[in-house]
């Protein structure tokens, strides 16, 4: 471009050089560049004026092909033209034929392949390199080290059988070359077996042109089926790579799918969960209502303990005779409030064990009826001495009369609001177990699913590897590379497969943990509600103790004894009618939990079946694979064979043509210049 050639003038007029007129023109008339691609092409160079050019092409410039055929290079003006480039990452395409370069040449073109990145093909037809052997061996060496360049051209270079071992050297070394063009030296036979050597090594050269360099043509055709066999491999792992990056799509939209199922689940179960939160809301706001009820009765009750403290209180202050009773009944309530925590007691352990609370039950009867009886005696005393008095306690009695009768009302509606309460409660525990086991069958439908596709999964999975067994059996010269290849897919596909398994199994238990963590709250939440029956039926039981105390005290008549007693003994049954129900329930509850763990067992065989089957169909792969794989090695040793039987032939016809090149005279062949 313009810009190249104002800074060449630049360069040559800072370094005092003599710009050549022929590039000048040159760049002039065709703009110095075509596109992309700087063409000098039969311009003899000077020293100077290649100094300037690597001065210009050390930085990155425009150019991505550069040609100096024909230039007649010296070897200083080579040397300095090639280290120009070391540092350049943008030119890809080098051509310098017919620039006769030597020793120095070779060298210098060995540091420039060690150091470059970026040179995709390099054109050094019509030079000397292969003259010294060891500027040659320099030059294969950065050949060697080189990772980039794909296209390399060595026509007409003299490079005699040395040479050729050396460049197999290099190529054993080296994995990019996949072009390389030696016609027209002087390889000879033995150039020709090193080739050949290096070749079964280097799995890059898909095109080896190699006429006209003495080599028998069996050597050719040996070297022409394995840069064939390059071809073909390089063409299997293209569709093996295809076809990694199918399978691996098909494996993301598996994953995605699941990803999808498992929010779905997750969603399902935040719904649940909401549900018995709404429901346990409304539970607790119906106990709070109840509660309130309950204290508005305890501030009822407390109002006529009170009155009757007052009451008492009169009465001592004007009968001394009832002090005796007085702390009578001080003992009787201390004695009942040691029964009630006793009772309380009790009935905290019947939770635990309800054959105990019964038996417990009977005795604290039998303990109340001695007290009662204990009570009668005491009763028939104070009769005596009450008789005066019972004018003044009329009227107390007929206040009483009326507050038990309000009281009785209210117990009754509280009993009536219990028992709805109960009712609601075993409703919810009835949803509660339909839900359990609607997500039971969830779960199990889920399972049936993964199953299915696990399944179909295999199923895919065994037809591809038959076609990858098929193609290894075509591919007998490419048999070992193919062969670590698919057994690498198959580790990956096993691997995903396990991966993948073990993922399904964990997502099952946790959602198994899941429903178990749900069932211990629903547990929880009931044994909760439970607590808050029993703790409102102390509480219930408590007032109604009381009642009947302050009856006794007030009354202190064997009547409202014995009406007392009747009423314990309702009590008593009712609480064991209570019990034996709330008994029958939570052994309903402990059936319900019995099913759930054994349909849990039975989903973990079902799983632990599942398992081993994928288990044993895995070895039952692996042993298919290693019989194939015993196969290949037995083709493989019958193909080592016949390459031997061949390598003997070649030896035996080398021998032949070596006697009958002795008996007759030798010609050199030589080729004109293109």
């Amino acid at each position: 471009m313009e810009d190249f050639r104002r800074t060449y003038l630049r360069l040559c007029k800072e370094g005092g050089v003599d710009p050549q007129e022929g590039v000048v023109a040159q760049l002039q008339e065709k703009g110095g560049t075509q596109g992309s691609r700087l063409d000098l092409n039969g311009q003899s160079l000077s020293a100077e004026t290649c100094s300037v050019l690597a001065r210009v092409l050390h930085n990155d410039t425009v150019f991505t092909e550069v040609s100096f055929s024909d230039c007649m290079l010296s070897e200083e003006g080579a040397k300095v033209l090639l280290t120009g480039l070391f540092g350049n990452t943008t030119v890809k395409v080098l051509d310098l034929k017919g620039n006769n370069l030597r020793s120095k040449g070779a060298e210098v073109l060995a540091k420039l392949l060690a150091r470059n990145e970026t040179l995709r093909r390099l054109v050094l037809e019509w030079n000397a390199l292969g003259v010294w052997d060891e500027a040659f061996s320099l030059f294969c060496e950065g050949l060697a080290a080189n990772s980039a360049l794909t296209h390399l051209d060595l026509r007409n270079n003299q490079i005699n059988h040395k040479g050729a071992s050396e460049l197999a050297l290099a190529l054993k070394r080296n994995n990019t070359i996949e072009v390389l063009d030696l016609r027209w030296n002087n390889l000879g036979l033995l150039g020709g077996r090193s080739l050949l050597e290096a070749l079964q090594k280097n799995k890059s050269i898909v095109q080896l042109e190699i006429a006209g360099n003495n080599i028998p043509s069996d050597t050719l055709r040996a070297l022409e089926q394995s840069t064939g066999h390059n071809s073909d491999r390089q063409s299997s792992q293209r569709m093996s790579h295809s076809r990694t990056q199918v399978l691996s799509k098909e494996i993301n939209k598996l994953k995605e799918e699941k990803g999808r199922q498992f929010l779905n689940l997750m969603e399902t179960i935040d719904r649940q969960r909401d549900e018995m939160g709404h429901s346990n809301r409304s539970t607790s706001i119906q106990i709070g209502q109840l509660q309130e009820a309950l204290n508005e009765r305890k501030s009822a009750v407390n109002s006529l303990t009170a009155k009757l403290q007052m009451t008492e209180a009169a009465l001592a202050l004007s009968e001394q005779k009832n002090h005796n009773m007085g702390e009578l009944l001080a003992r009787v309530k201390t004695e009942k409030d040691e029964q009630r925590e006793r009772q309380s007691r009790e009935r905290r352990k019947e939770q635990e064990d309800s054959v105990l609370r019964e038996g417990k039950l009977l005795r604290e009867i039998q303990n109340l009826t001695e007290t009662n009886n204990q009570l009668r005696n005491k009763g028939e005393e104070t009769e005596r001495r009450c008789k005066s008095q019972q004018q003044q306690i009329f009227e107390v009695k007929q206040e009483l009369t009326n507050s038990t009768a309000e009281l009785k009302l209210r117990l009754a509606q509280a009993e009536d609001r219990l028992e709805i309460e109960k009712r609601r409660s075993k409703q919810a525990l009835e949803d509660m177990d339909g839900l359990r086991q609607k997500e039971v069958e969830h779960v199990n439908r889920h399972l049936e699913e993964s199953e299915r596709t696990l399944q179909e999964r295999i199923f895919k999975l065994e037809g591809q590897r038959i076609q990858l067994e098929e193609e290894l059996s075509k591919a007998k010269a490419a048999c070992v590379t193919e062969r670590a290849q698919a057994e690498e897919e198959l580790g990956r596909v096993r691997a995903q497969v396990r991966l993948e398994e073990q993922e399904h199994v964990s997502s099952l238990e946790e959602k198994l943990r899941s429903v178990r963590s749900s069932l211990q709250e629903v547990q929880l939440h009931c044994s909760q509600q439970k607590q808050t029956i029993s703790e409102l039926q102390a509480k219930n039981s408590q007032q109604s103790i009381e009642m009947d105390g302050l009856k006794r005290r007030i009354e202190e008549l064997q009547q409202e004894l014995s009406g007392k007693d009747q009423e314990r003994v309702a009590e008593v049954s009712r609480v064991r009618v209570e019990l034996q129900e709330q008994i029958g329930h939570l052994q309903a509850e402990r059936t319900v939990q019995g099913g759930l763990k054994e349909k849990i067992s039975a989903l973990e065989r079902e799983i632990k079946v599942l398992s081993s089957n994928h288990r044993e169909a895995l070895l039952d792969k692996e042993s298919e694979m290693s019989s194939m794989l015993e196969k290949l090695r037995m083709k493989d040793a019958e193909i080592q064979r016949m390459r031997e039987d061949e390598a003997t032939r070649a030896s035996y016809l080398q021998s032949a043509i070596l006697t009958y090149v002795q008996g007759s005279p030798l010609g050199h062949f030589s080729s004109p210049k293109k």
